[in-house]
C-alpha cells in the first residue's frame, strides 16, 4: 500500500488502476496526458482515448497492443498552448496497453504509455527457448511454453502499405514477443524484387532510408535480426530489372559496401548499425537448385547456387576485412539466413525411405548435397572466410518443396521428414534456427501447416509434438 500510494502521488499510477509511464525530461513530467471514455471499459465497448501534450508532435501514432487505432481528431488549443489527439478502438477481451508515439515517418519514438485492466504478469520462469520456428505463425498458435522463432516480410517501396509496410510490421512483431517468440524481419525492395535493382543508387537510397527507419523505430527494438532479401540468386527475385540481375557484386555493394571506398557508409551494416547499435544483420538466403546465375568464384563443388553464394561472401568478407582495417565497427554480417528445402524424392530415388532424406548425404553428379544436408554445403562455404567462419546460421525456410521439381508439401511430404531434419539441426551448434515456410497466409495453403492440408496433416503433427518433447 506503501508503494501504491507513492506512484499515485507521482502521477505513475490512477485511482483508477491505470498505469501511466510518461518519457522525457523532467521538467516535462507530467506530459502526455491520457483520458480514456469509458474510463473502464468492458470487453467489446467502443473507447475513445484522448492525449494532450504541450508540444505539436508530428506523424504521431496511438497503439493498441501494438495495432494502431483509428485517429479521429487532431485539435489545437492556442489559449492554453496544448494539443489535443483523440482516438477510438473497440475493447478486446484482454488488458492492453496503450502507447502514444511520435515522429513516426523516422522511426516512431515513444512519448507515453498507458494500461488498461490488469496485465498479465510475467511468468515466474521464461519460455524454453527452442530453434523450432515458422514462418508467419498464427496468431492462435501454442508455443507448449516454447520461445520459438518467427519471420515476419517488409518492403521497403511499400512502407505504409496496410499488410507489408512499418505499422503492419510492427503488429506482428508485437504479437509475436507477446508469444515469446525471436522474430526475423526480412526486408524486401518490392514485391518480385529482392533488393534494389542494380545500379539504381536512388533505390538504394531509399532501401537504406526504410532500414534506418527500421532501426530506430522503438517497437521494433525487440527484433531478433533482419536479413536483406532472400533468393537473389533467382530471376523471379528481380522482376523490376530482368535484364540486371541482383549479382554477387550487387549484393555485396547493398550489405556492406563491396567496391566502393571503405569510408563510403551508403551501405546497409552502416546504416543499421548507426541507427539502433544492437540491431543484428544477416546476409539473407541463396536460393538452392537455381541456375539462374553463376558466381565468379568457383565454389569446391562448381554448380551455379553454390558458385554464387561463394562469390557473395567472398565479396562481403573482402569489404569487411578492408574496414575493419580502418577502424570501423562490426563492418560484417552477424550471421546468414539460409534456405534449406528437402528433396524426399531423391531417397526413394537412391532406394531408401522418404523421410529418410534428411539424415542421407545424397550428391548428385556434380557432387553437390541434394536435399536437406545442404546445409552442409552452405556452412562449408560460410566456414571459409575469415570474418564469417563460425557465424550462426538460421533457417528461415525449409520445407519439402524445391524449385527445380516444383511440387509442394502438401503434395509429398512423407510422414517422419521433419522429424528426421530436426535431428539433424539439434545436434549441429551453429544453427541457431529452423524456421518451416509456412504457418498461415492464404496464398500458400499447400505449404500451410496451420491448414494442414493433404499431407501436411503429418507435418503439422510432427512439429506439434517436437514442441511439446523437448526437454
Amino acid at each position: 500500500m506503501l508503494l501504491l500510494g507513492l506512484l499515485l502521488a507521482l502521477g505513475i499510477v490512477a485511482p483508477s488502476g491505470q498505469v501511466i509511464l510518461r518519457l522525457g525530461p523532467a521538467s516535462d513530467a507530467p506530459w502526455p496526458r491520457f483520458s480514456v471514455y469509458p474510463p473502464s471499459p468492458r470487453p467489446d465497448d467502443v473507447v475513445r482515448v484522448e492525449v494532450i501534450d504541450r508540444i505539436p508532435w508530428g506523424y504521431i501514432l496511438l497503439t493498441v497492443n501494438g495495432e494502431p487505432a483509428a485517429l479521429e481528431q487532431i485539435e489545437a488549443i492556442p489559449a492554453s498552448g496544448i494539443w489535443r489527439w483523440r482516438w477510438r478502438f473497440r475493447m478486446p477481451a484482454e488488458a492492453v496497453e496503450l502507447a502514444f508515439y511520435r515522429d513516426c515517418h523516422e522511426g516512431c519514438r515513444l512519448r507515453g504509455r498507458l494500461a488498461l485492466g490488469d496485465l498479465e504478469p510475467t511468468p515466474a520462469s521464461p519460455p524454453l527457448p527452442t530453434k523450432l520456428g515458422l514462418v508467419f505463425p498464427h496468431p492462435e498458435r501454442d508455443w507448449k511454453g516454447r520461445a520459438g522463432w518467427a519471420v515476419e516480410l517488409t518492403y521497403a517501396q511499400r512502407a505504409e502499405d496496410p499488410d507489408w509496410g512499418i505499422d503492419a510490421l510492427a503488429a506482428r512483431v508485437a504479437r509475436d514477443q507477446r508469444h515469446g517468440l525471436r522474430v526475423l524481419v526480412r526486408v524486401d525492395y518490392d514485391r518480385g524484387q529482392t533488393l534494389p535493382p542494380p545500379g539504381d543508387l536512388e533505390g538504394l537510397a531509399r532501401y537504406l532510408r526504410y532500414l534506418e527507419r527500421l532501426g530506430r523505430d522503438e517497437r521494433l527494438q525487440g527484433v531478433y535480426a533482419y536479413f536483406l532479401g532472400s533468393g537473389p540468386n533467382e530471376a523471379l527475385s528481380n522482376r523490376l530489372s530482368p535484364d540486371r540481375p541482383i549479382s554477387p557484386a550487387w549484393y555485396a555493394r547493398v550489405f556492406n559496401g563491396y567496391g566502393e571506398s571503405p569510408t563510403r557508409i551508403d551501405n546497409a551494416a552502416a546504416v543499421l548499425r548507426a541507427a539502433n547499435p544492437r540491431a543484428r544483420l544477416l546476409i539473407g538466403p541463396v536460393r538452392p537448385y537455381v541456375r539462374d546465375q553463376d558466381g565468379e568464384r568457383r565454389s569446391r563443388v562448381d554448380v551455379p547456387w553454390l558458385n554464387y553464394f561463394n562469390t557473395l561472401v567472398a565479396f562481403i568478407d573482402e569489404a569487411a576485412r578492408a574496414r575493419a582495417a580502418m577502424g570501423q565497427w562490426n563492418p560484417g554480417p552477424d550471421g546468414f539466413a539460409l534456405h534449406v528445402p528437402g528433396r524426399p524424392e531423391a531417397a526413394r530415388a537412391a532406394g531408401y525411405p522418404e523421410a529418410e532424406e534428411p539424415r542421407l548425404d545424397l550428391r548428385d553428379a556434380m557432387g553437390a548435397r541434394v536435399g536437406f544436408r545442404a546445409l552442409y554445403d552452405w556452412l562449408e562455404i560460410i566456414n571459409a572466410y575469415p570474418s564469417t567462419r563460425g557465424r550462426p546460421v538460421y533457417i528461415t525456410s525449409s520445407n519439402t518443396y524445391t524449385p527445380d521439381e516444383g511440387v509442394p508439401p502438401a503434395h509429398n511430404y512423407p510422414r517422419g521428414w521433419l522429424t528426421a531434419a530436426w535431428s539433424v539441426v539439434a545436434g549441429e551448434p551453429q544453427v541457431e534456427a529452423f524456421c518451416w515456410f509456412l504457418d498461415w497466409d492464404p496464398q500458400w495453403a499447400d505449404f500451410s501447416l496451420w491448414w494442414g492440408k493433404g499431407r501436411l496433416r503429418d507435418a503439422a503433427a510432427e512439429f506439434e509434438a517436437l514442441l511439446g518433447s523437448e526437454p
